[in-house]
């Protein structure tokens, strides 16, 4: 039986086939097995975690749970990379759209996270269920006041 996170990253590849991904499935297991108890999938997508749009092999599946966003890269060989994007960790987000891809852009406290080669016309789609999470989240932060 397949994961709810392959089911919706396969739905987005069906959808936005131009999107550069590989080993989609291997990719999910590594999420599948940091989800906590309680965590819903809101959104899943692959991408490629780098700023290079020729470099076409740093496949990460990314998904927007109802606590944080995570990123999954299961590697060739052994073990895996895996990041996890709280709301109070979350700064900004770009989007940029080029002549055949797009990128998006995390900003966070400690670095900027880029995806790229992904489909112009699946960009729309990832900033909003992006932004709308992160609204939804630091609603409950209460109001940023200014350090003097």
């Amino acid at each position: 039986m397949e994961s709810l996170v392959y089911q919706q990253v396969k739905k987005f590849k069906q959808k936005y086939p131009m999107t550069i991904s590989w080993r989609l499935k291997a990719h999910c297991k590594v999420i599948d097995q940091h989800l906590n108890p309680g965590e819903e999938v809101r959104f899943a997508f692959a991408a490629q975690k780098n700023n290079n749009p020729l470099d076409i092999i740093t496949t990460y599946v990314i998904v927007v749970t109802n606590k944080r966003i995570i990123l999954g890269q299961k590697r060739m060989l052994f073990g895996y990379f895996f990041t996890s994007i709280t709301p109070d960790l979350f700064n900004d987000l770009k989007v940029k759209m080029g002549l055949i891809w797009g990128t998006v852009i995390i900003d966070t406290v400690r670095e900027k996270v880029f995806l790229s080669n992904i489909q112009r016309e699946a960009l729309d789609e990832i900033e909003t269920a992006i932004s709308e999470y992160m609204m939804e989240e630091k609603i409950k932060y209460g109001p940023m006041k200014p350090k003097c």
